[in-house]
């Protein structure tokens, strides 16, 4: 799979591409699949799901941030994604498959969301620990809550001839999906 590239910036850090990796497991997209990203900015995650699912919907609320999605999408030669300007849950199509929350704004109007159209896989990433406890909550009163996974990454750097670790900012992943009926916890997923 080619890398992402990104050259162009969106004042707001892409998800790291140790991130998208665990991510795009737990979405496990295929190519009859319908991803949407609610918050698409850099664009780097919209590229990786495009490689995989067969149609993708990046939303992003700021003209600027999604001007910076379609510029790198055509940086790695990815087409066919619609991006649309919108604050979720306005813009959210009803046919999704995936659904990837890249941010906190709104996420409970998303999730609702999410549970109206039965979203089969809903996976958001948070890296502040007093939205993370909330928004465990919220994909525990809809019922999506499947996994709660915290990560963190580290890289090496040359210290003093030897190498020393420089740790990224810890990642919480919530994962889960809505259920489609009594039958639904037969699927594996905690509480379904």
């Amino acid at each position: 799979m080619p890398r992402v590239e990104l050259p162009y910036d969106a004042k707001a850090g892409p998800t790291k591409s140790e991130v998208r990796a665990v991510l795009l497991g737990k979405l496990a997209l295929g190519p009859s699949d319908h991803f949407v990203e609610v918050g698409s900015c850099t664009g780097a995650v919209t590229i990786e799901a495009a490689r995989r699912a067969g149609r993708v919907t990046a939303i992003e609320r700021k003209e600027s941030r999604a001007e910076t999605t379609r510029k790198n999408l055509a940086a790695n030669g990815v087409d066919g994604v619609e991006v649309r300007v919108a604050e979720a849950p306005e813009g959210l199509p009803d046919d999704a498959d995936a659904l990837f929350l890249g941010g906190s704004r709104n996420y409970e109007a998303v999730l609702d969301h999410a549970v109206e159209a039965g979203i089969e896989t809903v996976v958001m990433n948070v890296s502040r620990l007093e939205v993370a406890g909330a928004a465990t909550e919220a994909f525990r009163e809809r019922d999506l809550l499947d996994d709660v996974v915290q990560f963190q990454v580290s890289h090496g750097y040359e210290l003093a001839g030897a190498t020393s670790f420089d740790s990224e900012n810890p990642v919480y992943m919530l994962v889960g999906g809505a259920s489609d009926g009594p039958d639904a916890g037969d699927a594996g997923g905690a509480g379904r």
